[in-house]
Protein backbone atom coordinates (compact mmCIF):
# COMPACT_ATOMS: atom_id res chain seq x y z
CA UNK A 1 0.00 0.00 0.00
CA UNK A 2 1.72 3.64 -1.09
CA UNK A 3 0.07 4.99 2.82
CA UNK A 4 2.83 2.44 4.32
CA UNK A 5 5.43 3.96 1.90
CA UNK A 6 4.81 7.10 2.70
CA UNK A 7 4.74 6.87 6.40
CA UNK A 8 7.93 5.08 6.74
CA UNK A 9 9.73 7.78 5.37
CA UNK A 10 11.13 10.64 7.31
CA UNK A 11 9.77 14.40 6.33
CA UNK A 12 10.10 16.18 9.80
CA UNK A 13 9.35 19.73 8.49
CA UNK A 14 11.83 21.82 6.57
CA UNK A 15 13.33 18.58 5.97
CA UNK A 16 10.52 17.21 3.23
CA UNK A 17 12.66 15.88 0.68
CA UNK A 18 12.56 12.01 1.21
CA UNK A 19 8.66 12.23 1.02
CA UNK A 20 8.43 14.71 -2.04
CA UNK A 21 10.79 12.42 -3.59
CA UNK A 22 8.83 9.35 -3.35
CA UNK A 23 5.55 11.54 -4.43
CA UNK A 24 6.89 13.08 -7.43
CA UNK A 25 8.17 9.31 -8.88
CA UNK A 26 4.37 8.00 -8.14
CA UNK A 27 3.04 11.36 -10.21
CA UNK A 28 5.46 12.67 -12.61
CA UNK A 29 3.86 10.37 -15.53
CA UNK A 30 -0.14 11.35 -15.15
CA UNK A 31 0.91 15.19 -14.75
CA UNK A 32 0.71 17.63 -17.72
CA UNK A 33 3.07 20.32 -15.40
CA UNK A 34 4.98 19.45 -12.39
CA UNK A 35 7.61 22.10 -10.13
CA UNK A 36 9.21 21.92 -7.01
CA UNK A 37 9.26 25.64 -5.86
CA UNK A 38 11.46 27.50 -3.91
CA UNK A 39 10.36 26.58 -0.65
CA UNK A 40 9.64 23.22 -1.48
CA UNK A 41 6.53 22.69 -2.65
CA UNK A 42 6.03 20.20 -5.36
CA UNK A 43 3.49 21.84 -7.85
CA UNK A 44 1.57 19.45 -10.07
CA UNK A 45 -1.17 20.33 -12.98
CA UNK A 46 -3.46 17.81 -14.61
CA UNK A 47 -5.14 18.92 -17.49
CA UNK A 48 -8.52 17.07 -18.78
CA UNK A 49 -10.45 16.77 -21.53
CA UNK A 50 -12.80 18.89 -20.29
CA UNK A 51 -12.08 22.57 -19.24
CA UNK A 52 -12.78 23.58 -15.70
CA UNK A 53 -15.24 26.63 -14.95
CA UNK A 54 -13.77 26.97 -11.87
CA UNK A 55 -9.38 26.86 -11.00
CA UNK A 56 -9.66 23.86 -8.36
CA UNK A 57 -7.03 23.24 -5.78
CA UNK A 58 -6.06 20.20 -3.94
CA UNK A 59 -3.78 20.62 -1.26
CA UNK A 60 -1.63 17.88 1.31
CA UNK A 61 1.22 18.90 3.00
CA UNK A 62 4.01 16.19 2.97
CA UNK A 63 5.87 17.28 7.01
CA UNK A 64 5.31 15.14 9.94
CA UNK A 65 6.15 16.75 13.24
CA UNK A 66 9.08 15.18 15.05
CA UNK A 67 12.52 16.56 16.77
CA UNK A 68 15.90 18.43 15.65
CA UNK A 69 19.46 18.21 17.23
CA UNK A 70 20.87 21.35 19.00
CA UNK A 71 23.55 19.71 21.52
CA UNK A 72 25.53 17.15 22.09
CA UNK A 73 26.66 16.53 25.55
CA UNK A 74 30.65 14.60 26.45
CA UNK A 75 29.17 11.53 27.55
CA UNK A 76 27.86 11.11 23.89
CA UNK A 77 24.00 11.50 24.28
CA UNK A 78 21.74 14.09 22.33
CA UNK A 79 19.82 17.24 23.14
CA UNK A 80 16.83 17.84 21.07
CA UNK A 81 14.08 20.46 20.73
CA UNK A 82 10.42 19.97 18.95
CA UNK A 83 9.65 20.68 15.19
CA UNK A 84 5.98 21.52 15.43
CA UNK A 85 3.12 20.40 17.93
CA UNK A 86 4.40 17.21 20.28
CA UNK A 87 2.65 16.14 23.18
CA UNK A 88 5.91 15.68 25.33
CA UNK A 89 4.18 13.09 27.55
CA UNK A 90 4.77 10.58 24.94
CA UNK A 91 8.22 11.11 24.62
CA UNK A 92 10.32 8.85 26.93
CA UNK A 93 11.58 5.50 25.39
CA UNK A 94 10.33 6.06 22.07
CA UNK A 95 12.83 4.52 19.16
CA UNK A 96 14.05 7.31 16.59
CA UNK A 97 15.91 7.63 13.17
CA UNK A 98 18.44 10.74 13.54
CA UNK A 99 19.55 12.69 10.01
CA UNK A 100 20.73 11.65 6.68
CA UNK A 101 23.04 8.31 8.24
CA UNK A 102 19.78 7.32 10.11
CA UNK A 103 21.53 6.77 13.14
CA UNK A 104 18.96 4.59 15.61
CA UNK A 105 18.45 6.11 19.29
CA UNK A 106 15.99 5.95 22.06
CA UNK A 107 14.74 8.75 23.73
CA UNK A 108 15.70 8.50 27.39
CA UNK A 109 15.59 9.67 30.98
CA UNK A 110 16.17 9.81 34.36
CA UNK A 111 14.91 5.37 35.90
CA UNK A 112 11.68 5.86 37.55
CA UNK A 113 13.91 4.28 40.88
CA UNK A 114 15.89 7.44 40.97
CA UNK A 115 12.92 9.89 40.48
CA UNK A 116 11.48 11.89 43.68
CA UNK A 117 8.20 11.57 44.28
CA UNK A 118 7.35 15.65 43.13
CA UNK A 119 9.45 13.85 39.57
CA UNK A 120 7.06 10.78 39.11
CA UNK A 121 3.44 13.07 39.44
CA UNK A 122 4.81 15.33 36.39
CA UNK A 123 5.47 15.45 32.54
CA UNK A 124 9.06 15.18 32.54
CA UNK A 125 10.44 18.23 31.34
CA UNK A 126 12.25 18.33 27.77
CA UNK A 127 15.66 19.89 29.08
CA UNK A 128 15.70 16.34 31.15
CA UNK A 129 15.38 14.29 28.07
CA UNK A 130 17.84 12.91 25.58
CA UNK A 131 18.74 10.84 22.87
CA UNK A 132 21.20 7.41 23.46
CA UNK A 133 22.93 6.47 20.30
CA UNK A 134 24.91 4.26 22.32
CA UNK A 135 27.93 6.23 21.56
CA UNK A 136 30.15 6.38 24.76
CA UNK A 137 31.52 10.03 24.15
CA UNK A 138 30.87 13.55 22.20
CA UNK A 139 33.93 12.71 19.72
CA UNK A 140 32.32 9.60 18.96
CA UNK A 141 28.48 10.74 18.48
CA UNK A 142 30.23 13.70 16.61
CA UNK A 143 30.85 11.10 13.67
CA UNK A 144 27.22 10.24 13.41
CA UNK A 145 25.20 13.28 13.67
CA UNK A 146 25.50 16.81 14.60
CA UNK A 147 23.65 19.29 15.28
CA UNK A 148 20.98 20.65 13.15
CA UNK A 149 19.89 17.16 12.26
CA UNK A 150 16.62 16.58 12.37
CA UNK A 151 14.78 13.28 14.23
CA UNK A 152 12.13 11.39 13.04
CA UNK A 153 9.76 8.52 15.14
CA UNK A 154 11.23 4.98 13.78
CA UNK A 155 7.32 3.59 14.28
CA UNK A 156 6.42 0.52 12.28
CA UNK A 157 3.35 0.74 9.65
CA UNK A 158 1.17 -2.12 10.90
CA UNK A 159 -2.74 -2.98 10.22
CA UNK A 160 -4.60 -4.41 12.99
CA UNK A 161 -8.00 -5.25 14.21
CA UNK A 162 -11.14 -4.22 12.16
CA UNK A 163 -9.79 -2.39 9.46
CA UNK A 164 -7.18 -0.27 11.16
CA UNK A 165 -3.84 1.21 10.24
CA UNK A 166 -1.05 2.35 12.88
CA UNK A 167 1.42 4.39 11.79
CA UNK A 168 3.55 7.05 12.11
CA UNK A 169 2.94 10.92 10.20
CA UNK A 170 -0.38 9.76 9.11
CA UNK A 171 -1.07 13.50 9.55
CA UNK A 172 -0.50 14.18 7.03
CA UNK A 173 0.55 11.26 4.52
CA UNK A 174 -2.88 9.71 4.30
CA UNK A 175 -3.57 13.22 2.87
CA UNK A 176 -0.69 12.84 0.28
CA UNK A 177 -2.09 9.43 -0.43
CA UNK A 178 -5.30 10.51 -1.37
CA UNK A 179 -3.60 13.49 -3.65
CA UNK A 180 -1.63 10.69 -5.73
CA UNK A 181 -4.56 8.43 -6.09
CA UNK A 182 -6.34 11.60 -7.80
CA UNK A 183 -3.88 12.57 -9.71
CA UNK A 184 -3.46 8.88 -11.16
CA UNK A 185 -7.59 8.37 -11.92
CA UNK A 186 -7.87 8.51 -15.63
CA UNK A 187 -11.43 8.64 -15.20
CA UNK A 188 -11.55 12.16 -14.28
CA UNK A 189 -12.17 14.35 -17.17
CA UNK A 190 -11.46 17.86 -15.49
CA UNK A 191 -8.54 20.35 -14.91
CA UNK A 192 -7.20 20.29 -11.65
CA UNK A 193 -3.77 21.80 -9.54
CA UNK A 194 -2.38 19.43 -6.66
CA UNK A 195 -0.05 21.18 -4.50
CA UNK A 196 1.61 19.14 -1.72
CA UNK A 197 2.94 21.62 1.00
CA UNK A 198 6.06 21.83 3.15
CA UNK A 199 6.34 23.01 6.75
CA UNK A 200 2.69 22.85 7.65
CA UNK A 201 3.24 21.70 11.03
CA UNK A 202 5.14 25.06 12.10
CA UNK A 203 2.64 27.75 10.75
CA UNK A 204 1.15 26.45 7.40
CA UNK A 205 4.32 28.03 5.38
CA UNK A 206 4.54 26.32 2.21
CA UNK A 207 0.54 26.70 1.61
CA UNK A 208 0.48 30.74 1.02
CA UNK A 209 3.52 30.72 -1.15
CA UNK A 210 1.89 27.64 -3.37
CA UNK A 211 -1.94 29.06 -3.37
CA UNK A 212 -0.77 32.62 -4.68
CA UNK A 213 0.78 31.07 -7.65
CA UNK A 214 -1.86 28.96 -8.51
CA UNK A 215 -4.68 31.37 -7.44
CA UNK A 216 -7.60 28.89 -7.36
CA UNK A 217 -11.29 29.55 -7.26
CA UNK A 218 -11.82 27.23 -4.63
CA UNK A 219 -9.33 25.01 -2.51
CA UNK A 220 -9.76 21.37 -0.77
CA UNK A 221 -7.76 20.45 1.92
CA UNK A 222 -6.82 17.04 2.38
CA UNK A 223 -5.88 16.11 6.09
CA UNK A 224 -5.84 13.64 9.13
CA UNK A 225 -7.69 15.25 11.91
CA UNK A 226 -7.88 15.20 15.41
CA UNK A 227 -10.37 12.21 16.63
CA UNK A 228 -10.95 11.45 20.58
CA UNK A 229 -14.04 8.99 21.38
CA UNK A 230 -13.22 8.17 25.19
CA UNK A 231 -17.00 7.88 27.07
CA UNK A 232 -15.83 10.63 29.64
CA UNK A 233 -16.82 13.39 27.15
CA UNK A 234 -19.96 14.82 25.90
CA UNK A 235 -21.02 14.40 22.56
CA UNK A 236 -20.47 17.83 21.33
CA UNK A 237 -17.00 17.67 22.86
CA UNK A 238 -15.87 14.55 20.53
CA UNK A 239 -14.46 15.82 17.66
CA UNK A 240 -14.75 13.31 15.52
CA UNK A 241 -14.87 8.92 15.40
CA UNK A 242 -12.76 6.61 13.49
CA UNK A 243 -14.97 4.66 11.09
CA UNK A 244 -17.68 7.41 10.95
CA UNK A 245 -16.68 8.33 7.71
CA UNK A 246 -14.73 11.39 5.96
CA UNK A 247 -14.68 14.38 7.91
CA UNK A 248 -15.91 17.71 6.84
CA UNK A 249 -15.34 21.09 8.77
CA UNK A 250 -17.09 23.42 10.28
CA UNK A 251 -14.14 25.96 12.01
CA UNK A 252 -11.18 25.93 13.24
CA UNK A 253 -8.61 28.71 14.70
CA UNK A 254 -7.73 29.72 11.55
CA UNK A 255 -10.13 28.86 9.01
CA UNK A 256 -14.24 29.46 8.69
CA UNK A 257 -15.19 26.98 5.83
CA UNK A 258 -17.10 27.74 3.17
CA UNK A 259 -20.95 27.25 4.05
CA UNK A 260 -21.94 26.43 0.25
CA UNK A 261 -18.66 23.75 -0.17
CA UNK A 262 -19.69 21.78 3.01
CA UNK A 263 -23.26 21.54 1.82
CA UNK A 264 -21.94 20.37 -1.87
CA UNK A 265 -19.74 17.74 0.06
CA UNK A 266 -22.72 16.53 2.22
CA UNK A 267 -24.72 16.22 -0.49
CA UNK A 268 -22.63 14.48 -2.48
CA UNK A 269 -21.88 12.19 0.25
CA UNK A 270 -25.48 11.79 0.59
CA UNK A 271 -26.49 11.37 -2.92
CA UNK A 272 -23.86 8.40 -3.19
CA UNK A 273 -24.36 6.31 0.30
CA UNK A 274 -20.94 7.39 1.59
CA UNK A 275 -21.17 8.04 5.07
CA UNK A 276 -19.85 11.04 6.56
CA UNK A 277 -19.18 13.65 9.53
CA UNK A 278 -18.50 16.84 10.89
CA UNK A 279 -15.41 17.83 12.59
CA UNK A 280 -17.41 19.18 15.84
CA UNK A 281 -14.09 21.26 17.49
CA UNK A 282 -12.51 24.34 16.33
CA UNK A 283 -8.95 23.66 17.68
CA UNK A 284 -6.06 23.33 15.57
CA UNK A 285 -6.28 24.07 12.03
CA UNK A 286 -4.70 23.45 8.20
CA UNK A 287 -3.06 25.10 5.07
CA UNK A 288 -6.72 26.59 4.60
CA UNK A 289 -5.83 28.99 6.80
CA UNK A 290 -3.24 30.65 4.24
CA UNK A 291 -4.92 29.53 0.83
CA UNK A 292 -8.42 31.24 2.10
CA UNK A 293 -6.53 34.14 2.27
CA UNK A 294 -4.01 34.58 -0.43
CA UNK A 295 -4.05 36.68 -3.70
CA UNK A 296 -7.83 37.67 -3.89
CA UNK A 297 -9.07 34.79 -1.72
CA UNK A 298 -9.53 31.14 -2.27
CA UNK A 299 -13.24 29.49 -1.04
CA UNK A 300 -11.85 26.72 1.00
CA UNK A 301 -12.91 22.96 1.64
CA UNK A 302 -11.49 20.83 4.07
CA UNK A 303 -12.25 17.11 4.09
CA UNK A 304 -10.03 14.86 6.38
CA UNK A 305 -9.47 11.29 8.24
CA UNK A 306 -10.32 10.76 11.56
CA UNK A 307 -7.10 10.40 13.44
CA UNK A 308 -6.50 8.81 16.63
CA UNK A 309 -3.12 9.92 18.69
CA UNK A 310 -2.01 12.68 16.22
CA UNK A 311 0.79 14.70 16.60
CA UNK A 312 2.36 11.73 18.76
CA UNK A 313 5.08 8.97 17.92
CA UNK A 314 1.86 6.40 17.01
CA UNK A 315 -1.45 7.23 14.82
CA UNK A 316 -4.34 5.12 13.62
CA UNK A 317 -7.12 5.20 10.75
CA UNK A 318 -9.36 3.49 9.87
CA UNK A 319 -9.08 2.06 6.08
CA UNK A 320 -12.65 2.00 5.39
CA UNK A 321 -12.70 5.89 6.61
CA UNK A 322 -9.86 5.97 3.59
CA UNK A 323 -11.45 4.88 0.99
CA UNK A 324 -14.89 6.55 1.64
CA UNK A 325 -12.45 9.82 1.45
CA UNK A 326 -11.12 9.30 -1.95
CA UNK A 327 -14.71 8.38 -3.20
CA UNK A 328 -16.03 11.00 -2.29
CA UNK A 329 -13.23 13.61 -3.01
CA UNK A 330 -13.34 11.54 -7.05
CA UNK A 331 -16.73 12.82 -6.73
CA UNK A 332 -16.62 16.42 -5.95
CA UNK A 333 -13.96 16.71 -8.58
CA UNK A 334 -16.55 17.22 -11.61
CA UNK A 335 -19.21 19.62 -9.14
CA UNK A 336 -16.88 22.02 -8.25
CA UNK A 337 -15.12 22.39 -11.58
CA UNK A 338 -18.23 22.33 -12.98
CA UNK A 339 -20.03 25.19 -11.04
CA UNK A 340 -20.20 28.48 -12.99
CA UNK A 341 -17.65 30.94 -11.10
CA UNK A 342 -19.33 33.18 -8.58
CA UNK A 343 -22.63 31.62 -9.41
CA UNK A 344 -23.37 28.64 -7.89
CA UNK A 345 -20.45 29.18 -5.44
Amino acid sequence: MLLEILTQANGVSGNEKEVRDIIFKEVKQYADEIKIDKIGNLIVHKKGIKESKNKVLFAAHMDEVGLIVTDIDELGFVKFTTVGGIDKRVLVSKTVIIGKNKVPGVIGAKPIHLQKNNERDNTIPLENLYIDIGADNKSEAEQLIEIGDYIAFNTKYEEFGDGNIKAKALDDRVGCSILIDLIKDENIEYDFYAVFTVMEEVGLVGAGPAAYSINPDISVILEGTVCYEMPELDSHLVPTKLGHGPVISLVDRHSLYDYELREIAVNTAMKNNIPYQYRKTSSGGNDAGEIQVSRSGSKTLAISLATRYIHSTSSIINKDDYYNTVLLIKHLVPILCEGEKNDRF
